[in-house]
């Protein structure tokens, strides 16, 4: 067995050719068929947070329609059109014809944090929906701000950070909140969604081509819906009475809502700070991505952008932070160059302008649009392994682990909600007699991306037998849940003290074998002592 490298075949140039006249093609078959996978993807989202604001939030469908979508419509267009520069800038630098844009969309798990956990409890307490939606613009704009400021501390992190903490972290993220959903939605109607999935996983898996050479992903969302149609699982009267609520809207500042959110924006910053940690955390972990696909973007650049585009979508009235989305390997292998992106975003932001989700929501049938995202889910998944030293296969799954809990736990509290209770109500004692370790999965489970991101760490340094190293990643896992960045339910001094001393034990436990072992005369094992023959899975 031979290593293998993850550094893509590369277009053959002349010797000393003038980047500035090295031409990168604007748009190329792998683009189209990149293309149909990610505006359906992002379809997919926009027409769950269409859902949510006016069937959770209440607000009323001619400001969802109106106001809010157009506005991400804008910061779609305007990210993605940054995205595609960035490609087409690193193809001509680099002389090659087969780099990537990065995705880019609303962010999945802020869809639900900011109506679950800002916008609806303010709903309840005042049966105020445009006050809700005020307060979700604020926390939007901190988002915003957070990630900004991240852009010049993530660099130095993602210098400090192995990359199995990065991926396996990225993996956990796309295998339980991305993929899981998809799966049981595929499933629960499975004579439409199996059939679609099996063409995209050949399509993209595998070097078959479709008849006549369709795109993967157009052929896969064709058969899913004319089974659909032919099944009987959508509805003519549906399509009709959707028809008639299409209009056009144009974006607006709303600089006035906005400000009345962030006139009360204290009690935001609890939830705020850490998930402003957590987008810089994810953009972190899918440049590194990228970079193992091998595309190497700057974090700082796309820090900048995505906090940017955060705000002024809040400015424009959406509280939804856009953010590169995981799955930029997914599209390479799809034949993604540099436009698919933007394609997938003006697509979306034509919808958006006018009103055709509630639409496209009847003509559709959401299993034959799903699947892709579980195509996602396990490339990213082989990818954290493929891409990291066969030695750190462990530390891959420790990173993992946290997000497997948060969703976990999620998934209890979404069906005691259901029923009308709490984990609190039902108390500890009934969810452990009925198996469930509830408690330390939502402890766990707490700032998952972070807490992932130093369990893959502290894990690493031990497989090198770096104690040493591993001792201060442990300290660093000590001081971010004292103050309630892991573990904890909200940020504030001494937040998890028995998880930050379980840490600060960890640490002198490592410590201590790290001493013995010098005491002995064993040396620490730096990163490039790792054989080579281990340092990378696969067979040439």
């Amino acid at each position: 067995m031979t290593s293998s490298t993850t550094a893509p075949a590369t277009s053959p140039v002349a010797p000393g050719a003038d980047p500035a006249r090295f031409k990168v093609a604007w748009w190329t078959r792998g683009d189209l068929n990149a293309f149909f996978g990610l505006a359906f993807n992002i379809l997919v989202n926009v027409l769950t947070l269409t859902t949510l604001l006016i069937f959770v939030v209440h607000l009323p469908a001619d400001r969802v329609l109106g106001t809010v979508l157009p506005a991400l419509g804008i910061a779609l267009v305007a990210g993605n059109a940054y995205y595609t520069f960035l490609a087409r800038r690193l193809a001509r630098r680099e002389q090659r014809t087969d780099v990537t844009a990065l995705p880019y969309g609303p962010s999945v798990p802020h869809m639900f944090i900011v109506v679950f956990v800002i916008m609806l409890p303010i709903y309840l307490s005042t049966d105020d929906p445009v006050r809700a939606w005020a307060a979700g613009l604020a926390w939007a704009f901190i988002i915003g701000v957070i990630v900004l400021v991240g852009a010049f501390v993530g660099p130095a992190i993602r210098k400090i950070t192995p990359r199995a903490a990065l991926l396996g972290t990225l993996a956990g993220i796309s295998l339980s909140f991305i993929s899981m959903r998809p799966a049981g939605q595929i499933w629960d109607a499975a004579w439409i969604g199996l059939p679609v999935l099996g063409i995209i996983l050949v399509g993209f898996f595998t070097d078959l081509k479709l008849p006549g050479g369709i795109p993967v992903g157009l052929a896969a969302l064709l058969v899913g819906t004319a089974i659909g149609w032919l099944g009987g699982f959508m509805s003519v009267p549906d399509v009709v009475a959707s028809a008639r609520d299409v209009a056009f809207a144009v974006p607006s500042l709303n600089l006035s809502l906005l400000g009345e959110g962030l006139a009360g924006m204290a009690p935001l910053l609890a939830t705020a700070i850490p998930l402003g940690v957590y987008n810089f955390l994810e953009a972190m972990s899918n440049v590194e991505s990228a970079a193992a696909a091998g595309d190497s973007y700057s974090l700082r650049s796309v820090l900048l952008a995505d906090g940017t585009g955060a705000i002024i979508g809040s400015a424009l009235g959406s509280p939804f932070p856009p953010a590169v989305y995981i799955g930029h390997p997914g599209w390479k292998e799809a034949g993604g160059r540099s436009s698919y992106s933007l394609a997938s975003g003006v697509f979306i932001a034509v919808l958006c302008f006018l009103g055709l989700f509630g639409l496209l929501a009847t003509v559709l049938p959401l299993p034959a649009i799903v699947p892709i995202l579980l195509y996602i889910g396990l490339l990213i998944g082989a990818q954290a392994f493929r891409s990291t030293p066969r030695l750190h296969a462990a530390a891959v799954i420790a990173a993992i682990i946290p997000n497997l809990a948060s969703w976990g736990a999620g998934l209890i509290d979404n069906a005691l909600a259901a029923a009308g209770t709490t984990a609190a109500k039902v108390g500890e004692p009934a969810l452990e007699n009925a198996g469930l370790v509830y408690h330390g999965l939502h402890v766990l489970g707490q700032g998952a991306t972070l807490a992932g991101i130093v369990f893959g760490t502290i894990t690493v340094f031990i497989l090198e037998k770096q104690l040493f190293r591993a001792a201060v990643a442990a300290l660093v896992g000590a001081a971010l849940s004292w103050v309630g960045l892991l573990h904890a339910d909200a940020v504030g001094w001494g937040a998890a003290p028995g998880v930050a001393l379980g840490y600060l034990l960890l640490a002198v436990v490592l410590a201590g074998i790290g001493q013995l072992r010098r005491s002995v005369g064993e040396p620490d094992v730096a990163p490039n002592d790792v054989p080579a023959t281990d340092a990378l899975v696969g067979e040439a």
